[in-house]
C-alpha cells in the first residue's frame, strides 16, 4: 500500500509526503502488541507441543507406562487432547491478532478523518467495546494458560533437582511418584528411584533437560501473551475514549455549523424584508 501510494504521485516531494501520510496512519501500539501476542503464542505452542511429546517419551521410557486400550482417558490421551488445543489457540489468535489490527487501522483512520469526509458510526463505536470485553475475557484466559503451564514446570523442577541431589550426595534414595501429582492411580505405583538405572539414565540423557526448558519457554510464552493482552486493552481503550471524544467532537460541530446557517439563513430573511419594505 506504501509502494502504490509512493508512485502514485510524482516527483520526490509528492512521495515524501505521501509516505509520511501512510507511516501517519499505522497503529504502532497496536503493531506492538501483535507482534508480542505472536510471539508468546508461537512459543507457546511450539515449545510446548514438543514438549509434551518429550513428556510421553520420558513416561514411556523410563516410567515404563503404556496407552490404556480402549476408550479411557489415560494421561496419554490428555496429552494428546492438549496437542489438539495448542494447534486451535495458535489459529484463533493468529486471527484474533489480524482483527485487532484492522481495529486499530480502523480506530487511526477515524481520528485522524474526523473533520475529512469520514464518518465516524455508532457501529464502530460498539466494534471497539466489543473487542475491549473479548479481549479481557482472553486476559483472563491466558492467565489461567499461564498458571496451568506452571504445574509441569514445577514436576521437571522436583525431577531435575532430585537427579541433582542423587549426583552430589552418594548414597541417597530419592524416589519420584507420580501417583503425587495425579498422573496415574492410586493403585497404580510408577515411580523412579535413584538406585534404579532407568532413574540414572534419564538424568543424564538430555532428554529431560530439554523437555524441562521447552516448558520454561511455553510458560515464558504463555506470560508474554498476557502482556500483549494488557498492551491490547490499555490501546482499545484509549482508542475507544479518542473515538468516543471525536464522535462527541463531530456532532458539537454539526450543531454548531447547523445553527450558523440557522443564523445565517434568519439574516438573510430580513434583509430581504427590510428591502422590499424600504422598496
Amino acid at each position: 500500500m506504501l509502494q502504490l501510494c509512493c508512485f502514485s504521485l510524482h516527483g520526490f516531494s509528492g512521495c515524501f509526503e505521501c509516505c509520511i501520510k501512510c507511516l501517519g496512519g499505522i497503529p504502532y501500539a497496536s503493531l506492538i502488541a501483535t507482534i508480542l501476542l505472536y510471539a508468546g503464542v508461537a512459543l507457546f505452542c511450539g515449545c510446548g507441543h514438543e514438549a509434551l511429546s518429550g513428556t510421553v517419551n520420558i513416561l514411556q521410557t523410563y516410567f515404563e507406562m503404556t496407552r490404556t486400550a480402549g476408550d479411557v482417558i489415560d494421561v496419554f490421551t490428555m496429552i494428546d487432547i492438549f496437542k489438539y488445543v495448542i494447534y486451535g489457540v495458535a489459529a484463533a489468535f493468529f486471527v484474533y491478532g489480524i482483527l485487532l489490527m484492522v481495529e486499530g487501522f480502523f480506530t487511526t483512520g477515524a481520528i485522524k478523518d474526523l473533520y475529512g469526509d469520514f464518518k465516524i458510526t455508532t457501529c464502530g463505536r460498539c466494534v471497539s467495546a466489543w473487542f475491549i470485553m473479548l479481549t479481557y475475557i482472553f486476559m483472563l484466559a491466558w492467565l489461567g494458560v499461564t498458571a496451568f503451564t506452571s504445574l509441569p514446570v514445577y514436576m521437571y523442577f522436583n525431577l531435575w533437582t532430585i537427579c541433582r541431589n542423587a549426583t552430589l550426595v552418594d548414597g541417597t534414595n530419592l524416589c519420584l511418584d507420580l501417583r503425587q501429582y495425579g498422573i496415574v492411580t492410586i493403585g497404580e505405583e510408577k515411580k523412579v528411584c535413584t538406585t534404579s538405572e532407568s532413574f540414572i539414565k534419564m538424568c543424564d540423557s538430555n532428554e529431560l533437560n530439554m523437555t524441562f526448558h521447552l516448558f520454561i519457554v511455553a510458560l515464558a510464552g504463555a506470560g508474554a501473551a498476557v502482556i500483549a493482552m494488557v498492551h491490547y486493552l490499555m490501546v482499545l481503550s484509549a482508542n475507544w475514549a479518542y473515538v468516543k471524544d471525536a464522535c462527541r467532537m463531530q456532532k458539537y460541530e454539526d450543531i454548531k455549523s447547523k445553527e450558523e446557517q440557522e443564523l445565517h439563513d434568519i439574516h438573510s430573511t430580513r434583509s430581504k424584508e427590510r428591502l422590499n419594505a424600504y422598496t
